[in-house]
C-alpha cells in the first residue's frame, strides 16, 4: 500500500468551545462523540510507499532516543500507513513505539495519527498490518466493518476530540461476515441470534451482478465503499474534510500478499 503537528492528548480549545455553546442534549452527544463522522477524501494513493516517505525510528535502533515525527495531515498519515504496510509485507517490521519511554509518555495522554475501522478478523490486526505501535492508531473493529451508533460514535470521538486527520475503512480478502451475508441472502435462511443483524446491514451492498466466489469478493469492496459513504454523510466530519483537515478512505487487505490497497 502507498501511502508535524503535535496533537494534544486532550480535546482542543475549539472542541471545548463547541461543547460550551452546545445545548445540554448536544453536549451529551459531543461528550461521547456521537455527533458525526466523515466525508470523502483521499489525497495520497495506497500501494508502494514513496522512497521519500518519512521512516519512523524504531525503539530499538541507535537513534531511538529521537522523537518520532507524527503525521499531521491526511497525506502524511497515508504515507506513514503505506510505509508501515510495506515493511509488514516484506517482513521488515520494526514494531515502533513500544519502548519503556513511549509507554511512560502515554500515561498522560494519546495523540494517534489515524483511525482504522476494520473487521474483527483475527488475521487483520491494524497495528501489525501497518507496523505501528502504542499510541499510533485508534482502531475500531466490528464484523464486516458494520456501522452502528457505538461504532459511529467511536469514529466521531477520534476525529472530533483527538483531531485525527485520517479515517480508513479497511476491508479484507475472505471476509467471513460478508460471506455469511451473501450465503444467507442466497438461501433465505436466517443466521443465529445477533449475527443476522450483521448480515442485514451488509445485504444492501451485495453485488448481485456476480456469481459464486466472485460475488463474495466483489461485495467485500462494495461494502467498504458503502461504509465510507455512510461516514461521508455525517455533517460534522464532512466539514473537516472540506477544510482539508480530514480524509476518509476505503482500503482492502489481501491475506495472500499482506498488501493494503485503496478501494475507490
Amino acid at each position: 500500500m502507498n501511502s508535524d503537528r503535535s496533537v494534544g492528548a486532550q480535546p482542543t480549545a475549539a472542541a471545548h468551545q463547541r461543547f460550551a455553546l452546545a445545548s445540554p442534549a448536544r453536549r451529551a452527544l459531543l461528550r461521547f462523540g456521537l455527533t458525526g463522522a466523515a466525508a470523502l477524501g483521499a489525497t495520497a494513493a495506497l500501494g508502494t510507499a514513496p522512497a521519500s516517505a518519512t521512516t519512523p525510528t524504531s525503539p530499538t535502533s541507535p537513534t531511538a532516543g529521537a522523537s518520532r515525527r507524527r503525521p499531521g495531515t491526511p497525506e502524511e498519515a497515508l504515507r506513514e500507513l503505506a510505509a508501515g504496510n510495506q515493511r509488514w509485507r516484506t517482513f521488515r517490521q520494526r514494531h515502533p513505539d513500544e519502548s519503556p519511554a513511549v509507554r511512560q509518555s502515554l500515561t498522560s495522554g494519546q495523540h494517534p495519527f489515524a483511525l482504522v475501522l476494520g473487521c474483527i478478523d483475527s488475521r487483520v490486526p491494524p497495528e501489525l498490518v501497518f507496523d505501528q505501535g502504542l499510541g499510533d492508531l485508534m482502531t475500531v473493529r466490528s464484523a464486516g466493518e458494520v456501522l452502528d451508533e457505538a461504532v459511529l460514535g467511536s469514529v466521531a470521538y477520534g476525529v472530533l476530540e483527538l483531531d485525527i486527520p485520517l479515517v480508513m475503512v479497511l476491508g479484507h480478502q475472505s471476509c467471513g461476515a460478508v460471506k455469511a451475508a451473501v450465503e444467507s441472502d442466497l438461501s433465505g435462511e436466517r443466521l443465529p441470534a445477533h449475527i443476522q443483524y450483521i448480515a442485514d446491514r451488509i445485504a444492501p451492498n451485495i453485488d448481485r451482478t456476480q456469481e459464486g466466489d466472485a460475488r463474495i469478493d466483489s461485495t467485500i469492496d462494495a461494502n467498504v465503499r458503502a461504509i465510507r459513504a455512510q461516514l461521508a454523510a455525517e455533517p460534522d466530519l464532512a466539514a473537516k474534510v472540506t477544510s482539508g483537515q480530514l480524509a476518509i478512505v476505503g482500503a482492502r487487505y489481501e491475506l495472500t500478499t499482506q498488501r493494503v490497497h485503496r478501494v475507490g
